[in-house]
């Protein structure tokens, strides 16, 4: 038997910490003789069960397991369930106090686009702003262009033209821009009178490519609107806030074996102090909760939230179906050479970046969070499309766990890179920010880790720079949700 680690009493399988054994690194190795048919438990958890009798010291994957949604865990309401307040004094950030109270930890200008075909005009506009005007700012982030593949060729009304308007709205708002820039074309299904952009807090200017006279016209115009907001944005300045204040997206992606072991339980641990402070995390991924669903209904507040989270799941159950899919279908090739075989497995280590407090609310994507602690919303599990909805709903800063190596990066909110295991750190240490992995070479506890987690993450949200944002992440992964019929 190889050097393995065994998550709970009672499972049937454990990770293999070796390299260069028969059984790959991070992947499953029997610690039991499983009978053909016979659940499958890790975690404490069951993961699938056996397609074939399987020998202690067998690997344990694709060839000899599936997922058997029979065998899903059950839930209950935990009202013993607690959100316990470190001791000390609440920490602080520095961060940017809008005029009405909201708080960023980044002073961008943004571009908002409500179509398609506004999308060059508006990064010409970003482009020339930045290398013309920005350097006369030097409290500025920058100018982001938000630009998408929608806006037209859709219904006027209806769950797709009203996601992608609550996603436009969400960024709109979102504190850590100082101002906003909209650009239309004029004749889109999605007008810009219909988003009501003026009406939120951040002060917005708004044109069409058409009323304004054409492409070239609209990149001049908009340079004169963007004079007035970058010299209105460069006059704010950090102040100390509570860490009260935060509101945290939590997302993976490139998953492996490790990381329902290092990397998503020590986000977990970051998570439960965040919420003990008083601040909030946002979990998401709808798809990679299938399977464990039942941990976060059993910690569920009220029946009511625990209710939300089974009707997303017979939401997505359906719109898998009418896709030709099934959710078990999730683990991606890549997940699958990490170590990951079922979607149930995929989803018990995807739970773990959410703690162990209470779960507050249940929201849908795009929709503002507002409630403190830890809450879910309902996005996709493809990662872009996940975090562009958490941060549409206020997040303002982003923790990103990955085993396999996934580069991204989210403007406006920062994004952190926790890497699940010290092999994948080393080969792309450019582009991660914390190495969990040090939690399965024995050099770090997952409390430990948590509390540099935590760390970083103020210090992150008081302006430290990410791996991403060094690399120029941010634009192009702005990807709303795409829903209903495009015509």
């Amino acid at each position: 038997m190889p050097n393995v680690l065994t998550l709970a009493p009672g499972d049937d399988v454990g990770v293999v910490l070796d390299e260069g054994g028969p059984v790959p690194r991070g992947h499953k190795v029997a610690l039991k003789d499983i009978a053909s048919g016979a659940p499958v438990r890790k975690y404490g958890q069951v993961i699938g069960a056996a397609t074939a009798p399987i020998t202690a010291g067998d690997h344990v994957h694709t060839h000899n397991l599936r997922f058997a949604p029979e065998l899903r865990g059950d839930s209950a309401y935990d009202t013993h369930t607690q959100t316990l307040r470190p001791s000390g004094d609440t920490p602080v950030f520095d961060g940017f106090v809008r005029d009405d109270g909201r708080v960023g930890t980044r002073n961008y200008i943004g571009i908002v686009t409500s179509v398609n075909c506004s999308a060059t005009v508006a990064k010409l506009i970003a482009r020339e702003a930045e290398k013309r005007l920005l350097d006369s700012y030097p409290n500025v982030d920058g100018v982001v262009a938000l630009t998408h593949a929608g806006g037209c060729g859709m219904t006027l009304d209806g769950e797709g033209p009203d996601t992608l308007r609550r996603t436009l709205q969400g960024y709109a708002e979102h504190p850590n821009f100082a101002g906003i820039l909209a650009v239309g074309l004029g004749c889109e299904v999605n007008q810009l009178q219909d988003l009501k952009l003026a009406a939120g807090p951040n002060p917005v200017a708004e044109m069409t490519i058409q009323d304004t006279g054409g492409t070239s016209a609209t990149v001049r115009k908009g340079l004169e609107e963007l004079s007035e907001l970058l010299a209105a944005a460069d006059a704010a300045r950090r102040t100390p806030v509570p860490v009260s204040r935060l509101i945290l997206g939590l997302n993976c992606g490139g998953s492996d074996g490790y990381s329902g072991i290092t990397a998503n339980p020590a986000l977990g641990a970051a998570v439960d102090l965040l919420a003990g402070y008083g601040g909030t995390a946002v979990l998401g991924e709808t798809p990679e909760i299938y399977g464990a669903e039942h941990l976060l209904i059993n910690r569920a507040v009220t029946p009511a939230v625990g209710d939300a989270i089974r009707e997303r799941i017979s939401w997505w159950e359906r719109y898998a179906s009418a896709g030709g899919g099934t959710l078990d279908a999730n683990p991606s090739p890549g997940n699958k050479a990490g170590g990951i075989t079922t979607i149930a497995e995929k989803s018990l280590g995807a739970v773990a970046k959410g703690g162990t407090t209470p779960l507050r609310a249940v929201y849908k994507y795009a929709e503002p969070v507002t409630e403190n602690g830890f809450v879910f919303m309902d996005t996709p599990g493809y990662d872009p499309v996940s975090v562009t909805g958490i941060v549409a709903g206020g997040a303002q800063v982003v923790c990103f766990t990955t085993g396999r190596g996934s580069v991204f990066g989210g403007k406006p909110a920062p994004s952190l890179k926790l890497c699940s295991n010290s092999e994948t750190y080393r080969h792309m240490t450019e582009d991660m920010d914390v190495n969990c992995g040090e939690i399965a070479d024995g050099a770090a506890s997952v409390e430990e880790m948590g509390r540099r987690v935590f760390d970083l993450i103020v210090a992150t949200a008081s302006g430290e720079r990410t791996a991403s944002e060094r690399l120029g992440f941010g634009e192009e992964e702005f990807t709303p949700w795409q829903l209903g019929t495009v015509f």
